[in-house]
Parts: structure tokens; sequence; C-alpha cells
């Protein structure tokens, strides 16, 4: 995972920022001096993140490639499932058992037809 020694830098980097203009902040200055600090901080943070988005560009781009190729193999299995399986509303949440396997239980007709808690029913 490269982009962590890039968060590292980063946060390093903002803490000495934060760090270094503690003092002049803590001094007695006009609403213009206070003014002119917080745009120097805005402009400082906008560089930083203007170079963590340079550094992590080409990673995100070489993910969207590798994730559009993955999606487009699963994409006629998706379709399939979502045929079989329907409307989610029709089933319970999954159980994970201790054995490891994850069931989905369908709801019977009498589940489906009562309405969730809080719901109004019209009488």
């Amino acid at each position: 995972m490269p982009y962590i020694g890039t968060m590292n830098r980063i946060a390093i980097t903002l803490t000495s920022i934060f760090l270094a203009t503690a003092p002049a902040m803590a001094q007695d200055v006009g609403e213009e001096g206070v003014e002119e600090g917080f745009s120097l901080l805005e402009e400082g943070a906008k560089i930083i993140m203007r170079s963590m988005l340079d550094e992590v560009e080409p990673a995100l781009k070489d993910l969207q490639f590798e994730f559009g190729e993955v999606l487009g193999e699963m994409e006629p299995m998706l379709r399939s499932l979502s045929a079989m399986i329907g409307d989610v509303k029709n089933y319970h949440a999954p159980e994970i058992l201790p054995n490891g396997d994850i069931i989905i239980r369908r709801k019977s007709p009498s589940e489906l037809a009562m309405p969730a808690p809080g719901e109004e029913i019209d009488i």
C-alpha cells in the first residue's frame, strides 16, 4: 500500500505547519492579521492536497482499470443472480453459522404481508 507512506508524510507536514503557526496565532493581532493567517493556512492546505492527489492519482487510475475488468467479467453472473433473487426485501438479513456458512432465509408470505416496525397501517 504505497499511499500509507504518502499519508504519513502529509500528517507530518500538517503537524509541522500547525506547530509553526501556533505561536503566531497566539499573539494578539488585528482582524486583518488573522484573516491573512487563515488564508495562508488555506493555501498551504491546498498545496498539500494537490501534491497528495498527484501522488495517489496513478494508483487510483490503475485501481479503476482493474476494477472495470473484474466488473466486466462478473457482470453476467451478477445479472443471473439478480434474476434469481428478485427483490431483496423478500429475504431476511444474512446469518453466519458457527461453521462459517452464510444463510440468507427467504421471508414467508405472512412476513411479507406484515408492515415493518414503525410503519403506518391503513385501516
